[in-house]
């Protein structure tokens, strides 16, 4: 993943934020965990980086809770665009991504 090494933090955009929480219940402190929690995936948003880089990351909370975060980076900062439960093909594909890299 080779943004990492140059994100320094997060950066909130307080609409976004609250938007997360109000359509989906996910707060801005697990929106993070998922980026310190392993296995993580990260996948380009080509569809949506029109203006900049997206990107998809797909993981876990410190409670086990699976999600999908749209984000970008900004300033070597990591900014969550939305962020919500995965689907059960996300589940799959994460689950089955998980299995394959634990064989390795």
């Amino acid at each position: 993943m080779e943004f990492f090494p140059v994100v320094q933090g997060f950066e909130w955009d307080d609409a976004n934020r609250e938007k997360n929480w109000k359509t989906h219940r996910v707060a801005w402190g697990e929106c993070e965990e998922v980026f310190f929690n392993f296995p993580l995936y990260v996948l380009p948003d080509i569809r949506h980086s029109v203006r900049e880089h997206r990107y998809f990351a797909f993981g876990r909370t410190n409670m086990d809770r699976l999600l999908l975060i749209v984000f970008t980076i900004r300033t070597r900062r990591i900014r969550v665009v939305s962020a919500r439960d995965m689907n059960k093909r996300e589940r799959k594909f994460y689950h089955e991504k998980a299995e394959e890299d634990s064989q390795v």
